[in-house]
């Protein structure tokens, strides 16, 4: 399976741009899944993989109930512990989703889509809408920095002692929650190295998408050091939302002018970007994707 990562600076259109790639892979013929944590015009909003056009479906990432399921999962294996210390559980309707909570609902989700956990259908391509490029290159490091963090913490070689914890828990008189501690570390582990795996595989790459400007093309050089830090390949970049260049009025010939030198820049740095013309509006749908 091919994974194309979408993302650019904030507000640059690489929602638009991910679902307009999602279409197009599915109009040649590939089983295609798109994964985006934001809403897009046309397409349906729901938490599993939704048949949109032939050939390609949606998913839309719920951080908040991701976050509510992973921490009552948590609370239901420390109960034990939790009523010896007299806590409170916490019911699921008070819960708010905290902050980094949207970060690891996306991690999760790469991992279902690479392992097929969402169905029994294979897919020739996943198209994921990432965060906004800073957040995106930090997310993309998080999988690995998460496995450094577990192992520091948890480490394995330290396991062959567990055989020791029952005596423990009896002289202690208190449950020790060790074991299924080790056992959900080690869980974590191999789900974050999938996921870290799908991020270094050749066959993923990672499209970026930018309005022209001066403001894009130092985004553009951030993300290309970014980018070679991690090891990812990147694919010609797309220059979104482009003024027609013959326009008569000199306010927007001007700015057509503005993005056409920009537009050289980013030839003269990689690639030659691919150019997608401005609609005049928002897209509404599938049909102006």
């Amino acid at each position: 399976m091919r994974t194309v990562l979408v993302t650019g600076p904030g507000g640059a259109g690489r929602t638009t741009v991910a679902a307009a790639t999602a279409l197009a892979s599915a109009s040649e013929g590939a089983r295609t899944l798109l994964v985006s944590a934001d809403p897009i015009p046309g397409f349906p909003d729901a938490t599993a993989p939704t048949p949109v056009a032939a050939g390609l479906r949606s998913v839309r990432i719920d951080p908040a109930a991701h976050f509510r399921s992973e921490l009552l999962a948590l609370q239901e294996q420390l109960s034990s512990v939790l009523e010896l210390l007299g806590g409170n559980p916490l019911d699921g309707e008070e819960l708010t989703e905290l902050p980094g909570s949207g970060e690891l609902a996306l991690l999760h989700a790469l991992r279902r889509a690479a392992h097929g956990d969402w169905s029994d259908e294979a897919y020739d391509l996943l198209v994921v809408d990432l965060p906004p490029l800073r957040d995106a290159l930090r997310l993309l490091a998080l999988p690995g920095q998460l496995r450094r963090y577990l192992r520091r913490l948890l480490p394995q070689e330290r396991q062959a002692a567990r055989a020791l914890r029952p005596v423990l828990a009896q002289l202690a008189g208190v449950p020790m929650p060790a074991q299924w501690l080790y056992e959900a570390a080690a869980r974590r582990d191999a789900e974050l190295a999938q996921v870290e795996a799908l991020i270094e595989d050749r066959a993923t790459t990672l499209r970026l998408v930018a309005e022209p400007g001066p403001a894009a093309d130092e985004a553009l050089r951030t993300a290309r050091t970014g980018l070679a830090l991690h090891g990812l390949r990147a694919d010609a970049p797309v220059a979104n939302r482009l003024l027609p260049g013959h326009s008569p009025d000199p306010f927007f010939a001007a700015l057509a002018a503005q993005q056409e030198k920009s537009l050289g820049h980013w030839a003269d740095e990689g690639a030659a970007p691919v150019r997608v013309a401005h609609l005049g509006r928002d897209p509404q749908g599938p049909d102006d994707l």
